[in-house]
């Protein structure tokens, strides 16, 4: 998700230049920032627990996004820099665990997020703690040339409604009651996979903390579905921030590249961000696995085409509908590719692409094509007579219902996504806790008999290394 934000610019001298119906914001805003006694406000830290939610990763198209128990959660804010420090302990929320990842929590999970004053990430934690404290929504609004207010009546409670345009120029509107203190915000934000979908707060409950109001119960929504549902117990206003990155600051964002490796006449890896391969069929190609962004997927078609010149991309196989392994697949459509995937997901997919994707047109967008599909049950086989490709539902997968095994017999290759994410170091001995997910993956390649030399993770392992069947096995205890 791709945002751009406002600079900072300090409350009171942004108010200090408004008229006419900026006037208007102005005294809205002021009124509204001495509401909250956040008038000389610099830095805050919350605490409190509740839940998040996995963006993207359900289990199914129809389910919702994955719910972890947040046991724990605290949260230091430098408002001025901007600066973010986020430390939580994390359990998981379902029973069995569904989704969320490539593998359930198990026992707890301690997490910090760091988000450090002048590193590229700030730029995008303006406009999150704009829809996550209310302080930094009103700082966001007087930043802005064209706030307006109006007076609003939902559900027989009246508003003042604040509004202005965010930098994606999608309308931020804030609802403001009888007493001043921000209830509501909500917005629009682009999500590769589902286009414009709204952004959503509720602000309730609000405390006095040290002469600084704030919010005891936050709700956040993206596309409908709760990201976060927090549960405030105690705050600290001007606490203490001193928030900086460990290490060195993260290079700026490059432009995605793509390498590749031929694993047999006409069938290329192609590395450099997940794992894709390129498939020389007879009269056209076939890609596996069409995942991360439509930047990916151009420097994944790029790479294909350069390997096997003067043909079209037929077919992209896609592995399941997680939001990381679908979201480059509009770029294959653009391409005129057919959409291989297993059948739960084909509706799905038919319906979110007819989505508008305005705040951050992709090439679908800009090059409408009618997507078109073919689906797998639990086989099927492509082939040119030359190269087979076989495609397996992979049942009783706990990390998504649709998941497709993607083999290639005659070169005794399996890739697959999210079963087994070998770590940067070949295994050597069984881990102390087998993975689920892992032991799913051994025990259908079982089912299946299928005879695998060599496996292509789609979370490829750092260094490019090859992995064998003989890690997996030594992954699931079953090493000889």
């Amino acid at each position: 998700m791709i945002r751009k934000w406002m600079l900072a610019v300090p409350l009171l001298a942004v108010l200090a230049g408004a008229t006419g119906t900026q006037q208007d914001a102005k005294t809205v805003i002021g009124n509204a920032t001495t509401a909250l006694g956040a008038g000389n406000l610099k830095t805050i830290e919350f605490s409190g627990s509740g839940f998040d939610y996995a963006l993207g990763q359900a289990p199914n198209p129809t389910s919702p996004w994955p719910k972890f128990n947040d046991k724990t959660y605290t949260r230091v804010v430098d408002l001025d820099a901007p600066a973010s420090r986020m430390q939580r302990i994390r359990t998981q929320a379902e029973n069995p665990p569904r989704g969320g990842g490539q593998q359930p929590i198990v026992g707890e999970q301690t997490q910090t997020q760091v988000v450090a004053a002048g590193t590229p990430q700030a730029a995008a934690l303006r406009d999150e703690l704009m829809m996550t404290l209310p302080y930094s929504f009103l700082r966001s609004a007087a930043a802005a040339s064209d706030a307006s207010v109006k007076s609003q009546t939902i559900g027989g409670k009246k508003y003042t409604v604040l509004s202005f345009a965010g930098q994606n120029k999608a309308t931020v509107r804030g609802y403001l009651n009888s007493e001043n203190l921000l209830e509501k915000a909500e917005t629009k934000i682009d999500n590769n996979v589902l286009g414009d979908i709204p952004f959503e707060t509720a602000f309730l409950d609000y405390k006095d903390f040290g002469g600084v109001k704030f919010p005891t119960h936050i709700v956040q929504k993206q596309g409908g579905y709760p990201v976060l549902d927090l549960t405030v117990t105690d705050v600290k206003p001007n606490a203490p921030a001193n928030i900086a990155s460990a290490g060195a600051p993260p290079a700026a964002p490059v432009a995605p590249t793509a390498s590749s490796e031929k694993l047999d006449d006409g069938v290329y890896l192609i590395l450099g961000g997940y794992a894709a391969l390129a498939v020389d069929f007879k009269d056209y190609i076939v890609i596996v696995e069409g995942g991360q962004s439509d930047q990916r997927s151009a420097a994944v078609i790029g790479e294909a085409k350069r390997l096997i010149p003067n043909k079209p991309i037929k077919y992209v196989i896609n592995t399941h509908q997680h939001f990381d392994h679908s979201g480059g697949l509009r770029a294959y459509v653009a391409e005129g590719a057919i959409v291989v995937t297993q059948e739960i997901n084909k509706s799905y997919y038919q319906k979110i692409w007819a989505n508008p994707h305005t705040i951050a047109p992709d090439k679908l967008s800009e090059n409408p094509k009618k997507p078109k599909f073919e689906t797998v049950a639990e086989k099927k086989v492509m082939t040119d007579g030359n190269h087979v490709i076989e495609l397996y539902h992979q049942q009783d997968f706990g990390h998504n219902d649709g998941m497709l095994l993607v083999y290639l017999p005659k070169e005794k290759v399996l890739l697959e996504a999210d079963g087994f994410n070998p770590p940067a170091q070949p295994l050597t001995k069984t881990p102390t806790s087998i993975s689920p997910y892992t032991a799913n993956l051994e025990a259908n390649i079982e089912r299946l008999k299928l005879d695998v030399q060599r496996i292509i993770p789609v979370h490829y392992p750092a260094d490019n290394r090859k992995v064998t069947i003989s890690e997996l096995m030594t992954a699931v205890g079953k090493s000889n």
